[in-house]
């Protein structure tokens, strides 16, 4: 195995581009590559890839895949500078828990994306 990148269903795309972009991504590639009624969109912050889909662009493929907002999952990103990077977005997204420290030495953070996902935020060894 060389990486992952997870494929997360949306309801609205350039809502969640613009909010990814928040966070410090920014969009690598997109279908339709105009720009226009996108559909599914490629989006990077160093090595971390995102990618993210519309529900209607699914159809009838994959039924066992949810087609509400939200997910049983959590997205653990690591990063360094986290209080910095803390500082940078927290008065524009929905902080679920903010900066500790775990039992395990991380510090991290937790926000809601604006699609009712999770993303946790870690550092390790600061």
């Amino acid at each position: 195995m060389e990486s992952l990148s997870p494929n997360i269903f949306v309801s609205d795309m350039d809502a969640t581009i613009g909010f990814y972009k928040i966070l410090g991504f920014e969009t690598v590639t997109t279908v339709p590559e105009d720009g226009s009624n996108l559909v599914w969109a490629m989006m990077t912050n160093n090595a971390v890839t995102i990618m993210f889909q519309t529900m209607e662009s699914l159809g009838d493929d994959l039924p066992a895949i949810s087609r509400t907002d939200g997910g049983s999952l959590l997205l653990y990103i690591s990063l360094k500078n986290i209080h910095d990077y803390f500082d940078k977005i927290k008065d524009q997204v929905t902080v679920l828990k903010g900066l500790e420290t775990t039992f395990y030495g991380a510090t991290e953070f937790s926000i809601l994306d604006n699609n009712n996902y999770v993303i946790t935020f870690a550092e390790h060894g600061s």
